[in-house]
């Protein structure tokens, strides 16, 4: 069904644009040590984080009110409201939504996908229903006759969309989102810059890393139109039983989950793009995939504060813009109601602080429309404390069922008062921002390649092998993986100079693979296959890029070393294990 296989981060169905031709022994030195194994995540006790996560200042650049430096009381109307917008661009919204239509209102708070590459009958459809803007997803995406994503048409198409959103007169921009965290969750590929997966961040344990990746992500994207993107993933993974999340997690460590969450929403913002920081109340704990089925968080509360919230208790306190909520019933909030649409999750959220845009997942996905179907899940989410709709099943359903819902008083107006406002006042405050000199810099396609390479240069793990010294000498041969996968690497070994055929056998694991033989076992994505791996030499490399493949040649031909740390356990293999 065409509902199925567009629903947004579904890693089976997602879509990437590469190029053509990318589709297609002596050990020396110490062994790797298990290092000391972070406190369990449900425990408050967990270590220190090193110097390299100290704490990060609010995304927003205001100062804290323990700050020495705190600026005195900022003029009438400059005051910040905590989550980046100032009391003028509250003001401003909220005197445009106070002149709305109900009809109007409605449309503020949706933002849903569409199908093709021609943005005409979105337009209209924005323009018709008044909605909030649109994500693109992996088919939106124009591509060029060499089969990779084409920039200028990708602007073209977001320019019209943008053009839609402000044909009701409205003063501030609409929402042009995208999936972009890296890994194979990309709806732009090639020649935009391949980012590792997310967990190549937590390997890298290096926050300045971080948000320079987060900057850089976003200024490829800023340019081309786009002024969200739903990253990063902030959830805290239990390891192999966690179905959905892997690789896409940052860290199994909650603390270290964190402040990379914070560092990288921070590069997103410096780089011109509003993260979305996803998705509460924390999806790496559970053992269902909320794409087919609703997951059940069997959690307490405490146990979810200890381990599951603090990465966005941490990403509120530095004044993230937006949260997503999951799709994931907390019997210990409100039994067999998705979080996405429960009123004391979104109380929960609230009570942490948050003022922002609170955003759903994707209300077609497959835990939704088993249980809301039609238009039903806009309203019974917007009514529970969301402020933005993403990506229903129908948005014209969900618009009527929203105008109905508001006549019958089942959603008050006054609440979808507040959820147009949040989101047009955050839409104000992105536009008068992105209208200053030099706040939103931009990247040309590709040109992120190299902190791209430096991210999975710093994650490469070696979890059993020698730590130092060659690993292949003159050659290596090549199995498991995909053609892309196989041809990459044996590009970034004839680089550097050795042969193709002879030698170790390095068996590539890609997403979703099996355990491997051979001399040297290299997962591509989470690296749990690497616990029933019999190969004596077990390397996590986090990633299929060009830049992850010259990273792993550097550390098979001794050229560099393998700094990176197991973020969570595998098997036998506590997390933090990795050569000294």
């Amino acid at each position: 069904m065409a509902l199925f296989v567009r629903t947004r981060d579904s890693v089976h169905k997602i879509t990437l644009f590469l190029t053509a031709a990318a589709s297609v022994a002596a050990m020396a030195a110490c062994t790797p040590v298990p290092q000391t194994a972070p406190a369990p995540s449900g425990s408050d006790s967990a270590p220190a984080p090193s110097d390299s996560f100290a704490a990060s200042p609010p995304v927003s650049g205001r100062p804290t009110a323990a700050s020495p430096s705190a600026s005195p009381s900022p003029a009438p109307g400059l005051e910040p409201l905590g989550w980046g917008p100032e009391q003028r661009d509250q003001k401003v919204a909220a005197a445009a939504v106070a002149a709305m239509s109900v009809e109007e209102k409605a449309g503020q708070v949706l933002m849903p996908a569409y199908a093709g590459t021609d943005p005409a009958a979105q337009a209209v459809t924005i323009e018709r229903l008044h909605l909030a803007g649109s994500i693109i997803m992996g088919d939106n995406v124009p591509l060029d006759a060499r089969g990779q994503a084409d920039p200028a048409a990708m602007l073209a198409v977001n320019a019209r969309l943008a053009q839609a959103t402000r044909a009701d007169g409205r003063r501030w921009p609409g929402l042009i989102g995208v999936d972009q965290e890296g890994g194979l969750v990309a709806r732009l590929g090639t020649p935009l810059t391949e980012w590792p997966t997310a967990m190549s961040y937590g390997a890298a344990a290096n926050a300045p890393l971080t948000k320079d990746a987060g900057r850089a992500l976003a200024a490829e994207l800023a340019p081309l139109g786009f002024n969200v993107d739903f990253a990063p993933d902030a959830d805290v993974t239990i390891g192999p039983a966690d179905p959905t999340i892997g690789a896409r997690s940052m860290s199994g460590n909650p603390d270290r989950a964190a402040q990379l969450a914070v560092a990288f929403s921070q590069g997103m913002q410096e780089g011109g793009v509003l993260p979305a920081v996803k998705h509460f109340p924390g999806h790496g704990s559970v053992t269902a995939d909320s794409h087919q089925d609703l997951p059940v968080q069997r959690a307490t509360v405490g146990d979810l504060k200890a381990r599951d919230w603090k990465p966005f208790r941490a990403a509120i306190a530095a004044g993230v813009p937006m949260v997503m909520t999951g799709h994931i019933a907390v019997p210990a909030l409100e039994p067999g109601v998705p979080a996405s649409l429960s009123a004391p999750t979104y109380a929960a959220l609230r009570g942490m602080g948050f003022k922002g845009v609170a955003v759903t997942d994707a209300l077609n996905m497959g835990a939704i429309q088993q249980q809301y179907p039609g238009g039903s899940a806009a309203p019974a989410a917007l009514a529970a404390g969301a402020d933005l709709l993403l990506m229903p099943a129908d948005v014209g359903q969900a618009h009527s069922a929203i105008v109905r819902a508001v006549a019958a008083g089942t959603v008050p107006a006054a609440r979808l008062d507040e959820a147009a406002t949040r989101v047009a006042t955050m839409m104000t405050w992105r536009g008068r921002v992105a209208a200053t000199p030099g706040k939103t810099p931009g990247t040309a396609p590709g040109r992120s390649a190299g902190t791209s390479a430096k991210v999975s240069a710093a994650a490469v793990t070696v979890l059993s092998g020698r730590c130092a010294g060659p690993i292949a000498r003159a050659g290596i041969r090549v199995a498991g993986g995909s053609d892309q996968d196989r041809a990459r690497f044996e590009a970034a070994a004839g680089k550097a100079g050795l042969a193709i055929g002879r030698g170790p056998l390095v068996t590539l694991i890609g997403y979703g693979g099996a355990p491997a033989g051979g001399d040297i076992a290299v997962t591509l994505d989470a690296p749990w296959p690497l616990a029933g791996s019999s190969a004596p030499v077990k390397i996590a490399l986090y990633g299929r890029t060009p830049g992850a493949f010259g990273a792993l040649v550097s550390v098979l031909t001794g050229k560099a070393t393998a700094p990176g740390k197991l973020p969570a356990a595998v098997g036998r293999f506590p997390a933090g294990t990795g050569c000294p």
